[in-house]
């Protein structure tokens, strides 16, 4: 079998500082994905809690931060059991906004993994949503 990789792309109606504040920053990331307790900075553990219950969801280590271009990190969440999987998010400026590509590869294998990884890949989809409403419609805090 092939490796398992999701790769994902959309564009945002923001520049890429805007887009990389919600990717890193807690605040901003609260509103589309995870709350972590930091910035997202390379070096540092990774655990990103859920928004209303409060329950460590994803751990790991942010390996790379390159503001604005590129982000990656190791991802564990608890039905990966000890795997540990790498997301790497790159974003590109584009006339009017940003391209933002990520990739999720390492992904446990086989048919028994199959229903994490539709798991993912549909949450992936669900979370920009949220970006994209977060970003495109801003709220008044």
């Amino acid at each position: 079998m092939t490796d398992a990789v999701l790769q994902k792309t959309i564009f945002l109606r923001a520049d890429p500082e805007t887009v990389w504040a919600y990717l890193t920053d807690p605040d901003r990331l609260a509103e589309w994905f995870h709350k972590p307790e930091r910035p997202l900075t390379a070096g540092q553990k990774l655990e990103m809690f859920g928004t209303t219950s409060g329950d460590l969801l994803i751990w790991g280590e942010v390996r790379a931060a390159r503001r604005p271009e590129y982000l990656e990190y190791t991802f564990t969440v608890k039905p990966m059991g000890d795997a540990v999987s790498v997301v790497k998010w790159t974003l590109e400026p584009v006339a009017g906004g940003t391209r933002l590509a990520l990739q999720h590869e390492g992904l446990p294998q086989g048919a028994e993994a199959f229903g994490l990884i539709l798991a993912l890949d549909n949450g992936w989809d669900e979370h920009f949503g949220k970006m994209r409403t977060a970003l495109h419609e801003p709220v008044d805090a």
